[in-house]
Parts: C-alpha cells; sequence; structure tokens
C-alpha cells in the first residue's frame, strides 16, 4: 500500500510515517520548499514537494497514494488568519486535488484536535455527539478543517481523528512542562481540579492506522485518547518519578496566567514570532474538563490504547535524556 503523509517531520507525523514503514508501507513525505527533513531524512521514504495553495501542484502527490493521512498543520501562529491558512485552507485543498486527481482513494483520514469541539461540561467527556463548541482560533480553523471533510463525505472515504493532549518522543510543547518538573516546579493553572485526556504518541499513530484500514471507519469520527481521568497535577507527579527527583505544585491564579499569557503575545509580536504561551492557550488553561471518550473507537474498531499515563511519561523522558534534552 502507498501512504502520503503530510506533517512528515513533525511530532506525530515523524512516528506514523515509522509505524507505516514497519507495516511493509511505501511512504511518501508531502513537503514544502521550506521543510526541515528532521526524523525522515535517512528513512526509507519518497519526498513529493507541493505548495498546497495551489492544487495541480499537489497532483504528483496524491494521485498514485492508496491512503492520505493528513497530519500537518498549524498549532502556533503570529495570527488568526494563519491558522485559518494552516489548517483549513490546506485541507480544503487536499481534498480537492484528491477529488480531481485521485478519487478512487481507499481512505483520507485527518488528524484533527479535541479543540475542534472544545471543553467537556461538569465531569463529562465528550464524545462524537457532542456540538462543536470551539474555543480558541485554534480549535475553530480545526473545526473548519472537519466540516470540508464532512462536505465530502459523501465522495470520498474519509475517517476524521480527534486526539486530545499528545505527548511522547520529540514532543516540544508539553516538553516545557516536563523541563519545568525537572527544576522541580509542577505548574497548575488556578485551585480546582482540572481533568483531561491524554494520548501517547505511540498509542495515537497505532489509532490512526487502525481507522484508516478498518472498512467500516469511512465517514466516521473517532476521539483516539486514554480512557483514564488524569490531571496536570498527575502529569507532574509522574514526571518528578521518571526523574528522580522531587518537585512541588505552583498554582498560578487564573488572572497571573492571563496577564503572563498577554505580555508574552506582547513581546513576541514585537519580535514577529508566534507566543509560546497566549491568551488562547491561557483560556485552554483554565477549563475545568478537557476529557474525551475512548469508547467509539473501542466499540467500532475495537482499538484500546496500550500505555498509561505514567509508562508513557516514563518512555518520553527517557527519550527526551537519551537524545540531550534535558540531563
Amino acid at each position: 500500500m502507498k501512504a502520503l503523509v503530510t506533517g512528515s517531520t513533525g511530532f506525530i507525523g515523524s512516528h506514523l510515517v515509522e509505524k507505516l514503514l514497519a507495516r511493509d508501507y511505501k511512504v511518501s513525505c508531502l513537503i514544502r520548499k521550506s521543510t526541515k527533513l528532521e526524523y525522515v531524512d535517512r528513512l526509507p521514504v519518497e519526498l513529493a514537494q507541493a505548495d498546497y495553495g495551489n492544487i495541480d501542484s499537489l497532483r504528483a502527490a496524491v494521485e498514485k497514494a492508496d491512503y492520505i493521512f493528513h497530519v500537518g498543520g498549524v498549532t502556533k501562529a503570529k495570527d488568526k488568519r494563519a491558522y485559518f491558512a494552516g489548517n483549513h485552507e490546506t485541507t480544503k485543498n487536499l481534498l480537492a486535488a484528491v477529488t480531481r486527481f485521485n478519487p478512487g482513494l481507499k481512505r483520507f483520514v485527518l488528524a484533527s484536535s479535541l479543540t475542534a469541539v472544545g471543553p467537556g461540561t461538569g465531569t463529562d467527556p465528550v464524545d462524537e455527539t457532542t456540538p462543536y463548541h470551539p474555543i480558541t482560533t485554534y480549535g475553530r480553523s480545526k473545526m473548519e478543517a472537519e466540516k470540508e471533510c464532512l462536505a465530502n463525505m459523501s465522495s470520498l472515504p474519509i475517517t476524521i481523528i480527534r486526539p486530545p493532549a499528545v505527548y511522547g518522543p520529540r514532543d516540544r510543547d508539553i516538553f516545557a512542562f516536563f523541563d519545568s518538573v525537572k527544576k522541580h516546579i509542577i505548574p497548575l493553572s488556578g485551585f480546582g481540579r482540572k481533568i483531561l485526556s491524554f494520548v501517547h504518541a505511540y498509542d495515537l499513530v497505532d489509532g490512526i492506522i487502525a481507522a484508516a484500514e478498518h472498512p467500516k471507519a469511512a465517514g466516521q469520527v473517532y476521539f483516539i485518547t486514554n480512557e483514564d481521568v488524569y490531571d496536570w497535577g498527575m502529569l507532574g507527579e509522574f514526571a518528578a518519578k521518571s526523574l528522580d527527583t522531587w518537585a512541588i505544585k505552583a498554582r498560578v491564579p487564573h488572572a497571573v496566567l492571563y496577564t503572563i499569557a498577554g505580555i508574552g503575545e506582547f513581546v513576541a509580536g514585537l519580535q514577529g514570532k508566534p507566543a509560546l504561551v497566549n491568551i488562547e492557550k491561557a483560556r485552554d488553561g483554565v477549563q475545568k474538563n478537557w476529557l474525551c471518550s475512548p469508547k467509539k473507537a473501542l466499540t467500532e474498531l475495537g482499538f484500546k490504547t496500550k500505555l498509561s499515563l505514567e509508562e508513557g511519561v516514563a518512555i518520553t523522558v527517557d527519550w527526551y535524556r537519551k537524545n540531550g534534552w534535558m540531563k
């Protein structure tokens, strides 16, 4: 089988490429001219250079693929327009190219996000029947990407995957949290417990492939997540254990978090680059419930994650150490 992967040099995409190769797929990586070939430069993959803004330029990449895994996207941007350009417009154009040049595709898989739906209410997880109610520009841009897929499901075999917070080797976002724990601080937002779902990158790519290969998954949406309920304090405790260190929980009031985010956003704007923490990231961080349900994936695909948070954190910390990200 021939698979085309977008975002192949990124955190999730690179793990997906490796897993597909292990399953004897022939893998092609869709890249831009400016793409740095980190993690795939020594792998037996083909490179397909194209411009997402030019549907004709996508032809060579999409026309011979049996499966397309659209993992690429924008998680940080300097302005709101860039989120929609990187998440919505790329999906729209990629689907248009498939419709025009490869209508017999076996499966198109979109890696979306829990943020496309929005947070849960009370202590209940959201599921695939929960109406859209995203609270950030990133979430809205992923929602619009999903809507493009939904609009094309009558003519193309499309599956949408929604992960919650993803962590694992090569991740740079949650790494900042691990690095804080290494410095003996577990940073927590506010004073109440905030529950959420996690999925390790290894489990996520297994779920993505399981959904792609399952004949009944075409036209469906799935959350791929660990079934347990966690909070950031638990993540910090597991990280401290794996790091063989101590750490104290430092609670940051929401008002202070928003202030820090505002300053970070202002400074990043002056520097002309995306902020690591901005107002919308703070809005995500103050939510009480980012849980999603794995039941549909279990029932329809027979898929269940393998790694507990404690096991996944140990694997991740070990990778960070071996690769020089932390001592």
